[in-house]
């Protein structure tokens, strides 16, 4: 219920349209089906009182019936919140997690996309510091050559990849980088285990970790990269790679 100064109610004040909001608010991982009694426990009032309430909410889709006074909620509550986030774009998701975690670090970070073989930099959060690590937006570079690129590689099927990759020579690129198709698959393996992927070289250091929808399925990368100075650092790096998975776990809520 909205405060107020005087403590009363104010006069735009729906308590029954607070009482539905509150009864869908009721639901969460541990509490997936809940009764009329369960509604009336919260509400602090009669199960009777919740009648044209609950009524209301199954008509629109909002509660489905489970069993007799009974309920879980309904199609129109994931229908309508994906509905909004697929109206927003990844980019316009991850900016501001990644510019508090510019903020937080005083470190650049990047999102990315995979275009073929290619990952493509669709967002930079840029660090003031002179020594700060800055791709531009729009920037291509080959998958297995960065730590952005490989985690969005992991997705492919191993039919796929081989074909991605079956006219591909990886010793055109200079190490530290895979310099061969079964080197490329193991250090694959070794990220996906950890959960993250790291690449040094230009006496910088990346650190890379997914970006997932809400099927778990990766659908961007972002990374935080900094000069060696400051990623050599074992204590500031385990510090960055914490932050950074954080940020992707946040972003990921959001991304529909």
């Amino acid at each position: 219920m909205p405060e107020s100064t005087n403590n009363k109610v104010p006069d735009y004040y729906v308590p029954a349209l607070a009482r539905g909001l509150q009864i869908i608010e009721m639901f969460d991982k541990e509490n997936r089906v809940l009764s009329t009694q369960d509604f009336a426990d919260q509400l602090g009032v009669s199960a009777s009182s919740t009648y044209r309430i609950v009524q209301t909410l199954l008509d629109m889709g909002y509660l489905k019936k489970v069993t007799r006074n009974a309920y879980e909620l309904g199609p129109q509550v994931v229908s309508r919140g994906f509905a909004f986030l697929a109206g927003k774009d990844l980019v316009d998701i991850a900016a501001p997690h990644l510019n508090a975690l510019r903020d937080n670090t005083s470190i650049s970070c990047h999102l990315a996309i995979r275009d073929g073989l290619d990952t493509v930099y669709i967002y930079r959060a840029q660090a003031a510091q002179r020594l700060s690590v800055n791709m531009p937006v729009g920037a291509r570079l080959p998958c297995h050559s960065n730590a952005m690129g490989r985690l969005l590689l992991q997705q492919l099927s191993d039919i796929e990849f081989n074909a991605m990759y079956q006219t591909i020579q990886l010793d055109r690129y200079p190490g530290p980088h895979p310099q061969s198709l079964p080197e490329l698959k193991t250090l694959l393996k070794k990220e996906w285990h950890q959960g993250y992927s790291s690449n040094r070289s230009d006496n910088a250091t990346a650190i890379a970790v997914p970006v997932t929808n809400y099927l778990g399925k990766t659908v961007a990368a972002i990374n935080i990269s900094g000069a060696d100075q400051i990623m050599n650092n074992q204590e500031q790096f385990e510090e960055a790679k914490t932050l950074l998975l954080e940020t992707a776990k946040a972003i990921s809520k959001e991304t529909p």
